[in-house]
């Protein structure tokens, strides 16, 4: 029988070292462009 592969979730793409950095960092970037947002478009 062939063994099964364990799920590969893309991290050799990934820039970051760990999950949980790569969260952060998209967490960083999400809440930049919301302030960017709500400061230049206007009302």
């Amino acid at each position: 029988m062939a063994e099964k592969l364990k799920y590969d979730r893309g991290t050799l793409l990934s820039i970051f070292k760990t999950d949980r950095a790569e969260d952060f960092a998209a967490l960083v970037v999400a809440l930049a462009i919301v302030v960017l947002v709500v400061l230049f478009v206007p009302r």
